[in-house]
């Protein structure tokens, strides 16, 4: 398979415009217009449409809390246009659910995607609309150019990237922390002293999503990233240096500190190996609490608001992933795109709408959610959680996209499969660097090939 090079850098400066925005003024709506006054520019989306006794569907991964803020963007649309829209979870089965709705003949008509490799493997086959035509206009009203290069495969605009997220921060139990006496660390070694006391304080410190492959990928992307750098990032995304490489060995040996001692994660490796996303939240902010911290993403925040008690801000807060033996302040960004998979009229409204600030406003209200819209207002976002993640995205020396989703899905993005599998037999058992590095090389080979 062949995948375009991707060295997407998200820059200081393109990012500050995306994500913390450059408004401080109102958004109205009025008769499908979306107007942004103040110190944003102006900006007007198209007419909406008549499309009353349409019917459309949209897929996506998102379930729970995130389906729930997604649904409330669908029915804005709805209100206004008359359309009927269903909604798919496809869980992490995304890439195979939407390869055999393909083969079928009956795709959905919108598909949201956590992965821009998938997105490049579905332009290549053929089964992606041009969307320059569609939401060219808006995005270059509303989006910061490096949003739109992501979208962009052989020269074609196909994708418009509706969820941002800082994918660098770690989510902490405050009074775990002060029962403790350990505070927020900012480098890997007072990580780990950390842990250290909180584990002889009597609570594990680590609650570790491992049913969920994708989680341990950014595990790896972060430690990767601040151990490797930058460029060395780019080329192990694009197989340039095997997984083989050194700089694989110094990565995977800082995680096993970590992934290697049972008295580190809640349940031990083989907890961490049942719990799923959403639960190693809930894990960190139960009572009593089954772990002091979770790493993950921004959207961390949307599930404490949804599926605990906690508090953010006061009872539960982040600290952004630590640096590793000095590495500047660096961020894996992560996104949502969505796709046009039918050349339906009801489908090419919603990717306008989706393009909108209006739409993104809606969710962005909700928490758990970061826009790439740059004429979203920052004051929509619910709490300074959201604020401060986004501004850590901004501030950060070095960006990085999320490496699995730039590689080919077959390895970067499959449950059961590829580096989703084999971090989780890591994760398992973490005394085999050089084992588990072997079989990373050989399955990365294998999908780039297209084996």
């Amino acid at each position: 398979m062949l995948y375009r090079r991707t060295t997407i850098a998200l820059l200081l400066a393109a990012v500050f415009l995306v994500i913390v925005g450059c408004s401080s003024g109102t958004t109205t709506t009025t008769a499908g217009e979306t107007t942004t006054t103040g110190g944003a520019p102006e900006t007007t989306t198209s007419s909406v449409p008549d499309l009353s006794g349409q019917t459309m569907e949209v897929a996506a991964v998102w379930s729970g809390a995130e389906q729930a803020n997604f649904q409330k963007v669908i029915d804005a649309f709805q209100e206004q246009t008359g359309v009927q829209i269903t909604f798919t979870s496809t869980g992490d089965q995304i890439a195979t659910i939407l390869g055999t709705r393909i083969q079928g003949g009956s795709p959905p008509d919108v598909a949201i995607l956590p992965q821009p490799g998938l997105m490049y493997s579905l332009a290549d086959q053929g089964v992606l609309q041009p969307l320059a035509d569609v939401v060219g206009m808006e995005m270059d009203t509303n989006y910061a150019p490096v949003w739109k290069d992501l979208g962009t495969h052989n020269d074609t605009l196909y994708g418009l990237v509706f969820k941002a997220a800082n994918k660098s921060t770690f989510w902490y139990n405050a009074s775990v922390f002060s029962d403790a006496g350990v505070t927020p660390p900012t480098t890997w070694e007072e990580l780990l002293a950390a842990a250290d006391t909180i584990q002889r304080f009597g609570v594990a410190p680590f609650s570790v999503a491992g049913a969920d492959g994708w989680t341990l990928t950014d595990w790896f992307e972060n430690v990767y990233l601040r151990t490797a750098g930058g460029e060395k990032y780019d080329q192990l995304t694009t197989l340039e240096i095997p997984w083989t490489d050194p700089s694989v060995t110094t990565a995977l040996d800082e995680l096993a500190k970590i992934w290697g001692s049972d008295a580190m994660l809640s349940g031990g490796a083989t907890g961490a190996l049942q719990t799923d996303f959403p639960t190693s939240v809930v894990n960190a902010f139960a009572s009593p609490p089954k772990a002091a911290m979770v790493y993950e993403g921004d959207f961390v925040a949307g599930v404490i608001g949804a599926e605990t008690q906690a508090t953010l801000g006061t009872e539960a807060d982040f600290f952004d992933f630590p640096s590793i033996n000095g590495s500047p302040a660096s961020v894996v960004g992560g996104g949502d795109m969505a796709v046009l998979m039918k050349d339906s009229e009801a489908g090419k409204a919603f990717m306008k709408f989706l393009a909108t600030p209006e739409a993104a406003t809606i969710w962005a209200a909700l928490g758990g959610f970061s826009s790439p819209n740059k004429n979203v207002d920052p004051s929509v976002y619910p709490d300074d959680i959201t604020r401060r993640a986004a501004t850590a995205l901004a501030n950060a020396e070095v960006v990085r996209f999320d490496m699995s989703d730039l590689e080919p899905p077959a390895f970067g993005g499959t449950p059961g499969k590829g580096e989703w599998k084999l971090l989780q037999d890591f994760l398992g058992n973490s005394s085999d660097v050089s084992g588990i590095q072997t079989q990373l090389q050989e399955a990365a080979a294998a999908a780039a090939s297209g084996n």
